[in-house]
């Protein structure tokens, strides 16, 4: 019987980190942001629709999608961004489900499922168990300016455009407080695996 444990957070949360940790504890972890990167590449059935919907001003000269240019499209235009988002996320999902499948049939106890907008997407039919990994906002904003070289404001607008993760604890089964060090994180993870005696 393996069990499906969605893993989740906001952006500059540590939620990567996180998951490097239940990789280093030898269980599979299948990452979406990974998939979504994947599933837009030259020859791609979702490559193509891209291309259908958004024209090919969007491609570098290696015919590549220009993330910056599509972001920049999709940014400003809520229909142009779901239009995007309902080409690239059934092609996610389906990658994903392809994934899970694997795994289940090679035996795996665990499968853990990172995905970033998990809440958002409204994809928690496909796990029994949610962790959130939390920060305070103000740790957030920091570990962001610095990750990315943002000003406050630039910070402040891209967390601002997330559901809070203060909204996501209620929703989680378990929550991951990574204030502190790594080793904190760490103890905390492996007790809250534990728990649920997946490890």
């Amino acid at each position: 019987m393996t069990t499906v444990v969605g893993l989740t957070g906001g952006i500059a949360s540590g939620k990567s980190t996180v998951a490097n940790m239940i990789r280093n504890l030898g269980i599979a972890v299948i990452d979406a942001d990974v998939i979504a990167r994947e599933v837009v590449e030259v020859g791609q059935e979702a490559y193509y629709k891209i291309i259908e919907t958004f024209g090919d001003g969007i491609l570098q000269e290696d015919r590549t999608i220009n993330r910056a240019e599509l972001g920049a499209i999709i940014f400003n235009n809520e229909d142009k961004r779901k239009a995007l988002n309902n080409i690239v996320h059934p092609a996610v999902r389906a990658k994903m489900n392809e994934l899970k499948t694997e795994y289940i049939k090679k035996g795996e106890k665990v499968i853990v499922l990172d995905i970033p907008l998990l809440f958002e997407s409204k994809l928690t039919h496909l796990v029994e168990k949610i962790i959130v990994v939390y920060v305070d906002r103000e740790v957030q904003v920091k570990r962001l300016m610095e990750r990315n070289g943002l000003t406050l404001e630039e910070a402040e607008a891209r967390i601002h455009s997330q559901m809070p993760l203060s909204e996501k604890i209620p929703l989680a089964d378990a929550v991951l407080n990574n204030n502190g060090t790594i080793v904190e994180t760490t103890e905390q993870l492996k007790s809250i695996l534990q728990t649920w005696q997946l490890i």
